[in-house]
């Protein structure tokens, strides 16, 4: 779908749309659909932005124990290509160039189901920050401030939110193609820079859907749009269900956002620069997650 816009000078312009979900289906035993029925477990602690606290979910720790922690530098190469570059879902334009915020991201909350989940997607967002050394990504109270809209909807609304925000047509090829459990889109000018971004989120359907759609959701409406099933320890891929941040999406976000990546560079550029910039994030990931260096 093409979306027009008008510049500062008045003029047409033109911003192409790509979007990419959590399916419902391919999930391994089903495993986030059982997670409706979870209890939350005390094991461990998520800060959030204004400073409450949640319980992890068990299915979550569980992850994080068994989490890879050790990368080749052609491992997270292989991965940063294959999630950056093309698109789950593209309806316009062409997808072999990186897409990127190149300023701050400001994200606006809104809420239009129970339970209320805002702090914890405001953690979610922290978190997200706190491990991309060169995003500046904060929630903001001020719709008009925000270039992401997060909508929390309960998950028997998700369908109708859809299709209010896409419109007929289009919601049917995504409920088609994708079958969401929840969903993020994008939209970017002709210089591959993204002006945009919404994302859609069922907030009753347990902690552990919860956050492994926030994560995912909210990193690929920075970009990486791509979902690649040959990559195993990747958020990124359809059969993956981790609930947090971890340490291999963790390198491709920080490749994604160093200032030597600029929007719409092709992979050949990328390549170029890539042997300067992976020491740079080797560094940061080891320091922020306390990783041997």
């Amino acid at each position: 779908m093409m979306l027009l816009g008008s510049d500062a000078s008045g003029e047409v312009m033109t911003a192409t749309s790509e979007t990419s979900c959590k399916p419902t289906t391919a999930r391994p035993a089903s495993r986030k659909r059982r997670a409706r029925v979870c209890a939350a477990g005390a094991l461990m602690l998520l800060a959030t932005a204004f400073g409450a606290a949640f319980a992890e979910d068990p299915a979550i720790s569980g992850q994080r124990a068994a989490e890879k922690r050790t990368f080749t530098d052609a491992q997270i190469i292989d991965g940063f290509f294959k999630v950056t570059f093309g698109a789950e879902f593209r309806t316009a334009g062409a997808g072999d160039r990186i897409r990127k915020y190149d300023g701050p991201v400001r994200v606006y909350i809104e809420l239009r189901g129970e339970p209320d989940r805002s702090d914890q997607l405001a953690g979610v967002i922290t978190d997200i920050g706190r491990h991309i050394q060169h995003l500046d990504i904060a929630v903001t109270r001020d719709r008009d401030a925000a270039n992401v809209i997060v909508t929390l909807v309960r998950d028997r609304d998700l369908a109708k939110t859809i299709r209010n925000f896409y419109g007929n047509a289009r919601a049917r090829r995504i409920q088609h193609s994708l079958a969401p459990q929840c969903l993020s889109g994008f939209r970017k000018d002709e210089s591959f820079r993204i002006m945009g971004s919404e994302v859609i989120l069922v907030v009753d359907a347990g902690d552990f859907i919860f956050l492994d759609c926030a994560y995912e959701e909210m990193l690929q409406a920075l970009g990486p749009i791509n979902d690649d099933s040959s990559i195993p320890w990747t958020m990124f891929n359809d059969d993956v269900q981790l609930g947090f941040f971890d340490i291999y999406d963790q390198y491709l976000m920080n490749i994604l956002y160093d200032r030597r990546i600029q929007p719409g560079m092709t992979r050949e550029e990328v390549r170029a620069v890539l042997p300067q910039i992976l020491p740079d994030v080797r560094s940061f990931v080891a320091r922020v997650n306390n990783l041997p260096p």
